[in-house]
């Protein structure tokens, strides 16, 4: 019998991935192209719609090419996806109204701004599991229409439709023919009722968004129609955001399992079971994953700038030649001698457990003495701090206690980042040799729905497990660490950005 495999798409915030898995869950064949950033104005982040679209289509043609591989032998696709970005189009043209804002953007922060004086904030919270934020899709699509002339005219007759660029990317593979998303994507738009699992009409009424823009809401693992590749129909069987397949692609399949994604932003999940967790201490409730029905809900904490902190001191400051080399460049770092510096990557505000949309980066302690070394590993520090943030919120939540934590995303491959984390948590860290979890989430989900795999319970498992064990001797040092961490937060909120 000919080998057959599993398509997963991965569009991320800064790249498309096209990726095949075999039924051992090994990955043989990955294409992979950059994604423009669109910067037109400060605090705005945008990316264009057409391009996300073409370089998708190139890449799944390119990955059969490189890899040797005929279309009939693809059983299903995945699509996994950055959350919450935005798009809006023309349902006949096909063309955006508009750049995708995308989830950083804080193009729609009065918006947020005005809805939190309205007092929705908690009414928000408790239908959607969100917090009144620029960063969720309901603020964006706000923005559009009071921003895109004749936008909400052209709504109000039924020719526009919204979504993420999940649906986005199925909409158009499906020869557009299907408006649908799942419900990982779903709830992170602050327009979808978790409990009650539809779109709320109440809030779309305070929000005044016309409900008509909105997609078929369905489980993550599902029937999506069909997408034709070199003259083959596939069937298209599983949408998910991008942290809630890395979720599934680390089978946390048990209430309390924790996992963190170190992508251009740090997204820490903790699966919470078939019941709502609800947080004190600034963290998003949310759908982990739905299948045959069933939903599995989660606690996360979003962390603005985790690999994005990284870019900027290899683009921004020009401090280093790639994001590979800084790990080697923060062990050479002598701030232990030279006084610890502190760097707070606040660039588009700070998320969970702050939810501070005004407060602009910092760095405290510098010195003559201080070097590019220095700076470095105070940057990659900063994503473990903000880590241990979300993570002691969690456990005050929940009242679990964490034992031990499993990671993935580019940013993970990071060793000295591995290594301060589980000193700084005082817990084993572990990552699996190959990070991509999401794809690998996302394809474990369209192989259950296609019947690749029979189900949860017979996932393979990913290989090449590395463990960072975190040295007890440091636990004192690493208290002070984050005592003055949380000083140097503090200093920051002081000067808000306007």
């Amino acid at each position: 019998m000919t080998e057959q495999f599993i398509m997963a798409i991965d569009q991320g915030t800064t790249s498309t991935r096209v990726i095949l898995y075999n039924h051992a869950g090994v990955q043989v064949g990955v294409s992979q192209k950059e994604l423009p950033q669109i910067f037109s104005q400060p605090g705005w982040v945008e990316h264009d719609a057409l391009i996300i679209w073409q370089d998708t289509q190139k890449l799944m043609q390119q990955v059969l090419v490189t890899s040797e591989i005929d279309a009939q032998q693809i059983i299903s696709i995945g699509i996994t996806n950055q959350r919450e970005t935005t798009v809006l189009w023309d349902m006949q043209t096909g063309q955006p109204v508009a750049p995708a804002i995308v989830w950083q953007s804080k193009q729609s922060d009065l918006i947020a701004d005005q809805l939190q004086a309205q007092g929705l904030s908690e009414e928000v919270h408790a239908k959607t599991g969100l917090w009144v934020d620029s960063y969720f899709s309901a603020t964006k699509v706000i923005w559009l229409l009071e921003n895109v002339v004749g936008l909400r005219d052209r709504v109000e007759r039924g020719e526009i439709k919204f979504g993420t660029v999940d649906t986005w990317l199925l909409w158009n593979l499906t020869n557009r023919t299907v408006h649908a998303t799942d419900y990982t994507n779903a709830s992170r738009t602050m327009m979808f009722n978790i409990h009650e699992l539809k779109w709320d009409q109440e809030l779309l009424q305070l929000l005044n968004i016309p409900a008509n823009l909105l997609p078929t809401v369905k489980n993550s693992a599902d029937n999506y129609g069909t997408t034709t590749l070199n003259g083959v129909d596939i069937p298209i069987t599983a949408l998910a955001g991008d942290q809630q397949a890395a979720l599934f692609g680390h089978q946390a399949f048990k209430a309390g399992a924790v996992k963190t994604t170190f992508g251009t932003g740090s997204f820490i999940v903790m699966n919470t079971g078939a019941k709502p967790q609800t947080s004190n201490h600034g963290l998003l409730t949310t759908i982990a994953y739905a299948l045959d029905g069933k939903i599995t809900y989660a606690l996360e904490g979003s962390v603005f700038a985790a690999g994005a902190a990284i870019q900027w001191l290899r683009d921004g400051m020009e401090m280093i030649p790639s994001a590979q080399e800084s790990s080697e460049l923060a062990f050479q770092s002598l701030a232990d001698q030279n006084g610890q510096i502190y760097v707070v990557p606040a660039f588009t505000g700070l998320g969970a457990p702050y939810w501070d949309q005004n407060v602009r980066g910092a760095m405290f302690g510098l010195t003559r003495a201080t070097t590019k070394s220095d700076i470095t590993r105070a940057t990659i520090e900063s994503i473990a701090f903000q880590t241990r943030d979300v993570l002691e919120a969690m456990q005050e939540d929940t009242g679990n206690e964490l034992t031990q934590l499993v990671i993935d995303g580019g940013a993970a491959a990071n060793d000295y980042l591995h290594a301060f984390l589980a000193d700084l948590l005082q817990i084993n860290v572990t990552r699996p040799q190959n990070l991509e979890m999401t794809s690998r989430g996302i394809a474990y989900l369209s192989g259950i729905q296609s019947g690749f795999w029979e189900n949860q319970d017979n996932l393979p498992e990913p290989q090449g497990i590395m463990e960072a064990q975190y040295h007890s001797k440091s636990e004192q040092k690493m208290q002070k660490s984050y005592q003055n961490w949380v000083k140097a937060v503090e200093s920051a909120r002081m000067f808000p950005s306007r």
